[in-house]
This record gives C-alpha cells, structure tokens and sequence, in this order.
C-alpha cells in the first residue's frame, strides 16, 4: 500500500468517521502487531525490544535497544513500509483497517520535535510578517504534526498539493 492510500484512507476516514476503537481492541492490534514485528526480527535475524502502548486513541509501538536503524532509512521510507506491512498483518487477522503507529529507534519521536520546533518558528514568522508561509513537502505523519501544534498555537493551515509532493501552508490568525 502506497503513502497515497494511506493518505487517501485518512482523508475518507475523516469525512466518515467511526466510532474510537475500544482499549481492548486497541490492545488486541499491539499484540497482534508486536508478534508479527517479532518475527520478522527473528527472520532477519535482528535484536530489539518491542514496546506496546495506546495513544491517541491508535495502538503504538516501538522497536528499541539494537542496531536497527537501516529499518528506519534515509528519511524514514523502510520504517513506513514496515509500518504498513504490520497494519496489513494486524487487519488480514482482526478484519479492521488499523491506524497503528510504529517507530524504531525514535525516529518518529525525533521527528516530532523536529517539526514542532519548526512549526512554531513559522509560526512567529507568520504572527510576525503577518503573511503565509509554505512549508517543504511532508507526508501525512509529518503533516499531521505540523497541523496539530500549528492549532494549538491559534493559528490555520492547510495542506495543499499532490502526494508526494503534499506541502502546509500557514496562514496568520
């Protein structure tokens, strides 16, 4: 499944949203997810802990403690496609599209600080300038972040363009 699916899946899922997953099913995909990620370790051969947890109300999980950082990539493209191998997984055994999270030697979670560091900045630009501003070209994780502290700040944006070239715009309050 390519980023574009991803993609065109949360934006559907956004104009009909479901019902939240309970805790219990949520929990259900980490164990699922985790088993699968396990195995995949054991046949790559491959050390690393798995952590479980539930945020955002989307099952997470971490892979830790190893030298795994040729799963995450250059720029996170092998983390992603481990990620939607293991979404597959979880849905081929519960029969739900899973909106799972995966990260593996935190890059995600660098990746986070990145952007919302970079967000705010823009975001003083724009307070400050009083014009827009458009970012480089993320994808919908990435995009998500930017979004999600751009909100909280007070302020709007919008994606604009087409995958794989989908960029932000931030615009003054």
């Amino acid at each position: 499944m390519t980023e574009e699916n991803t993609v065109l899946e949360d934006v559907v899922e956004e104009k009909a949203p479901k019902a939240p997953k309970s805790a219990a099913k949520l929990e259900e995909e980490g164990d699922i997810a985790a088993d699968y990620l396990e195995a995949l370790l054991d046949i790559a051969d491959l050390d690393g802990d798995i952590d479980i947890d539930v945020e955002n109300d989307r099952a997470s999980l971490a892979i830790v403690g190893g030298k795994l950082r040729h799963l995450v990539g250059q720029e996170g493209e092998v983390l992603d496609s481990i990620q939607e191998l293991t979404r597959l997984a979880v849905q081929t055994a519960t029969g739900d599209r899973s909106r799972l999270m995966l990260d593996i030697e935190g890059f995600r979670a660098n990746r986070r600080s990145e952007l919302t560091a970079l967000a705010k900045e823009k975001a003083k630009e724009v307070t400050s300038t009083g014009n827009s501003v458009t970012l480089e070209p993320m994808n919908a994780f990435e995009r998500k972040i930017i979004h999600d502290t751009i909100q909280d700040l007070g302020l709007t944006s919008e994606s604009d363009g087409e995958d794989p070239r989908r960029f932000v715009v931030i615009y003054p309050a």
